[in-house]
C-alpha cells in the first residue's frame, strides 16, 4: 500500500452496517493493492449502531483509511458527494456498504475512466440480481420509465458500483437522488459512459436502509428536473484567451 498522494478515490457511503465494515474492506484492499496509490473514505450517515466505532478500529491499523460522519442521516446522495468533495484521487469509485457490490469488479471500472479520455463515468450494470422478485420488479420499472425518458442509454443506474472523474461529478447540479441520474448528466456535460457487467450477490448481513414508496413520488419530481435540465442545456461554448 503507497503511502503517496492518492490516485483513486473509494468513496463507501453506509448507515448502520457495521457487521459489514471489515469484509468489505479486505476486499477492497485486496482488489486494489499493488495497482494503484488509493484511500478509503466511509461516509458515515447519521450511523446509530457501532459503525463508526468499527471503522475507527480499522483506521488504526489501515492509514489509508477514512471516515466522514454525518451528524443525522442525510441519504446516499448526500454521503457520495460528502465523500466526493474530501476525496483526494482523480478518479473517485463508489460502491454500496451492505456487501452486495462486490470490490472485485472495481479495477474494471476504474480502468474503463482512466482509458477513455471522454469517458466521464463507467457505470456497473447488475446481472443475477440477488433482490426479492418484488424488489426487481420495481427496479425494472423505474429503470424503464428513466430510459424512455431521458434516453440515457442505461439499463441499470441503481446499481452502487462506479467509476468517474471526480472533477466532473463536482460540475454537476447536486440534488437529493442524483447518484441514480449520474448517466443523464454526465452525457448532458458531453462526457461518454462505460458500461461494466458487474454480478451482483446477496447482502452479508443487516436490512436494507432504503424503500421504495418512500422515495416513489420523489423520484417522478427528480425525473422531471432532470429532463427539464437536458433540455435547456446549451452547447459549451470554445473558450480562448485573447493575449497580446
Amino acid at each position: 500500500m503507497s503511502s503517496s498522494q492518492p490516485s483513486v478515490s473509494i468513496v463507501v457511503p453506509v448507515r448502520n452496517e457495521a457487521d459489514n465494515i471489515a469484509p468489505l474492506i479486505e476486499e477492497i484492499t485486496a482488489a486494489l493493492d499493488g495497482r494503484w496509490a488509493y484511500e478509503i473514505i466511509y461516509v458515515n450517515d447519521g450511523s446509530t449502531d457501532t459503525t463508526g466505532e468499527r471503522l475507527a478500529a480499522i483506521m488504526k491499523q489501515r492509514g489509508n483509511l477514512r471516515q466522514l460522519r454525518h451528524a443525522k442521516s442525510t441519504g446516499q446522495s448526500a454521503a457520495v458527494r460528502s465523500g466526493v468533495r474530501a476525496a483526494r484521487g482523480a478518479i473517485v469509485a463508489t460502491l454500496d456498504g451492505d456487501g452486495q457490490n462486490n470490490p472485485a469488479f472495481l479495477p474494471d471500472l476504474i480502468a474503463a475512466v482512466e482509458k477513455g479520455v471522454r469517458v466521464g463515468l463507467a457505470a456497473g450494470q447488475r446481472v443475477g440480481r440477488k433482490d426479492t422478485g418484488f424488489k426487481k420488479l420495481q427496479s425494472r420499472i423505474a429503470n424503464g420509465v428513466r430510459s424512455s425518458i431521458l434516453n440515457d442509454g442505461t439499463r441499470d443506474t441503481g446499481c452502487g458500483l462506479k467509476a468517474f472523474r471526480r472533477d466532473v461529478f463536482l460540475l454537476l447540479p447536486y440534488f437529493d437522488g442524483l447518484h441514480r441520474f449520474l448517466p443523464a448528466l454526465m452525457r448532458r456535460e458531453g462526457y461518454e459512459i462505460a458500461y461494466v457487467d458487474v454480478i451482483d450477490r446477496p447482502r452479508r448481513s443487516g436490512v436494507s436502509n432504503y424503500g421504495f414508496f418512500d422515495r416513489l413520488w420523489i423520484g417522478i419530481m427528480d425525473l422531471a428536473g432532470v429532463w427539464w435540465l437536458i433540455r435547456r442545456k446549451k452547447p459549451t461554448p470554445e473558450v480562448t484567451e485573447v493575449t497580446l
